[in-house]
């Protein structure tokens, strides 16, 4: 499929512009909208979990090589190549039917996390920064599992400093090769795979990235990593002793690879996010299934309003996962359409989108990995005793999850980065947040008027307009007090980066919700529409409390009082029943006997 082919008939916002812009639910894309090809697809990647994956959960378990058999069969049915170009022997699918795979493949276990390595940080590096010699080689290999992909960047001393890596590049005497010293660790695939994209520096200070392949002279590995979970993936240390790489194998610049490792980690976090949207919808499903039929006092568990909650709030944090997923990947897709028409190149084109949309892409990664740590958590405490059980898959998805929230950067660092780059965008002048600042400012000293708005869901509207000038203050403020030393407070930015994620999701549930209901009319998304207003009524209180968190830490007195009345005025919400709302979702899905949403 040519994605140039396809006709923008708008623009989305750019990345962090949610922050100040009201978002059109006409220009925002929800799952519904698939077509009858995604459709399939997705079918496709459930129908290769049920008979290539679950059932062998197993021998995964034992053996990490067997990931190798069922990448090759991956590979087989294109589930590799989705996103790469035609030329290269891949699909050349849009992002959003890419996300599907990710999303679809998502309860996969250690294989998933096999899949997720080879297809992102083990291809992309070659497929958008090699040159064109470098992408034939080794891309069709990489697209039809022929040869399995790694990336070496963590070290034993650097894992969020990733530039402070110690794995050296001397060029040497004939110019031929570059001789790499050093050692890398936790590498995902990196007992068998083919070729490595490795960073080293070059001269002592140039951080650069080279393609290895297994077999160059002085480069061996580690044995197998003994983890507390994915213990089916390959993990392992990788050494290298005056390994020879010729110089045809750099990839990208000399000096430039930090900017191949940021740009490849902004795909990684929002892939990850879409697995785990994946993954929580089989928890749901799991712990469902059990309570309906776990019997205690006469009567299924699943009659009992503890166990309603805990179902209906999995359900309701991963729908709107899922729906903050799919904004997000429908934007990016449509960035990088709108690139190819300028007359980018496809792989600048896509790493331009990416890059505008690495905001969001770090919010989702912190919100998908902590999603599936709450489910598969209260899908442990569903289960009971059994839960605890190597016998019930629950207690395998409770160990694997927790990695999650590790890798492609820690929350903490994802945290700290989506206000970091906001901050950043705004000094460089490419987002407006002086402006909304200050009108927000004004508003404190004004006295707040009742206003009369009929417009469908309104008062929902009103509320993330509101959480969105919470922001804005506490922000705005942390900024004109600390100003330099702002990056020093971490606990501050990564109150107001939660207060964002908040904001972000709920924002995504109402335009679903409000997509949905011109699309069906509002008898048809009644469920959906009680599971967005829980989490936005929930989001109030959680944006509050991270709210007061930071001003109590560098605001007092008169200050500190006027912009806390500020902050209770735009975290203010009207009563919501949310035990009978609860309730219903999980009735719903009772009876229905799945996750149905």
């Amino acid at each position: 499929m040519d994605k140039s082919a396809t006709v923008l008939t708008h623009h989305a916002l750019k990345g962090g512009e949610w922050l100040i812009k009201e978002s059109d639910s006409a220009e925002t894309f929800i799952p519904e909208q698939f077509n009858e090809e995604q459709k399939m697809v997705m079918d496709m990647c459930h129908q290769f979990m049920e008979t290539e994956i679950i059932p062998n959960h197993a021998k995964i378990e034992k053996d990490p090589l067997y990931n190798l058999t069922l990448l090759a069969k991956a590979g087989e049915q294109g589930l590799l190549g989705v996103s790469v170009p035609a030329i290269y022997g891949g699909l050349e699918k849009d992002f959003v039917t890419g996300s599907i795979v990710m999303e679809g493949l998502g309860r996969g276990y250690s294989f998933s996390v096999s899949y997720l390595a080879h297809t992102g940080i083990g291809t992309m590096p070659i497929l958008y920064f090699g040159t064109e010699a470098q992408r034939l080689k080794y891309i069709p290999k990489l697209a039809t599992g022929e040869w399995i992909g790694a990336y070496g960047l963590t070290e034993p001393g650097s894992g969020s400093d990733a530039l402070g890596a110690k794995t050296t590049a001397i060029l040497s005497d004939d110019g031929k090769h570059y001789i790499l010293n050093g050692q890398k660790c936790w590498i995902s695939n990196g007992g068998f795979a083919n070729v490595y994209t490795v960073f080293a520096k070059v001269d002592g200070d140039k951080f650069t990235a080279f393609i290895v392949e297994r077999g160059f002279e002085g480069f061996t590995q580690g044995t197998e990593e003994q983890k507390m979970g994915i213990k089916g993936s390959s993990t392992v240390q990788l050494y290298f002793q005056d390994c020879k790489v010729p110089v045809e194998n750099v990839l990208g610049e000399i000096g430039r690879g930090h900017i191949i490792a940021f740009n490849i980690l902004n795909i990684g976090r929002y892939k990850l996010c879409a697995a785990t949207v994946g993954a929580s919808k089989s928890v749901v499903e799991l712990s469902l299934q059990y309570a309906m039929n776990r019997e205690q006092f006469k009567q299924p568990i699943s009659n009992f309003g503890a166990i309603k909650h805990k179902l209906a709030e999995m359900a309701i944090r991963t729908w709107v996962g899922e729906s903050a997923t799919y904004r997000v990947g429908s934007m990016i897709s449509e960035r990088d359409i709108e690139l190819l028409q300028s007359g980018e190149p496809f792989n600048t084109a896509f790493l331009g989108a990416a890059e505008e949309y690495a905001i969001e892409c770090a919010m989702l990664k912190v919100f998908g990995s902590e999603l599936l740590d709450y489910c598969v958590d209260e899908g442990v405490q569903i289960h009971g005793g059994n839960g605890f059980s190597d016998e019930y898959e629950i207690s395998k998805a409770y160990r694997d999850s927790r990695v999650n929230r590790i890798y492609e950067g820690t929350n903490e660092i994802n945290r700290l980065l989506t206000v970091d780059m906001m901050l950043k965008r705004a000094m460089k002048g490419k987002l407006d947040l002086m402006g909304p600042a200050m009108a927000v400012s004004k508003e404190l000293m004004s006295i707040p008027t009742l206003e009369e708005n009929d417009a469908p869901f309104a008062k929902e509207r009103k509320y993330i307009s509101n959480f969105k000038k919470a922001i804005l203050m506490v922000a705005g403020a942390a900024v004109q007090k600390l100003m330099m030393n702002l990056d020093k407070e971490q606990e501050v930015l990564m109150n107001i980066a939660d207060m964002c994620i908040n904001t972000f999701m709920a924002e995504s549930a109402l335009l679903r919700v409000l997509k949905l209901t011109e699309l069906y009319g509002a008898n048809a998304v009644l469920v959906q529409k009680d599971m967005m207003n829980t989490y936005l009524y929930d989001a109030a209180d959680s944006i509050n409390k991270a709210g007061k968190d930071a001003l109590n830490a560098f605001a007092d007195g008169d200050e500190l009082r006027m912009m806390q009345i500020g902050l209770r005025r735009f975290t203010k919400t009207e009563p919501f029943n949310t035990k009978a709302s609860r309730r219903r979702i999980a009735d719903r899905m009772i009876e229905e006997g799945c996750y149905c949403f």
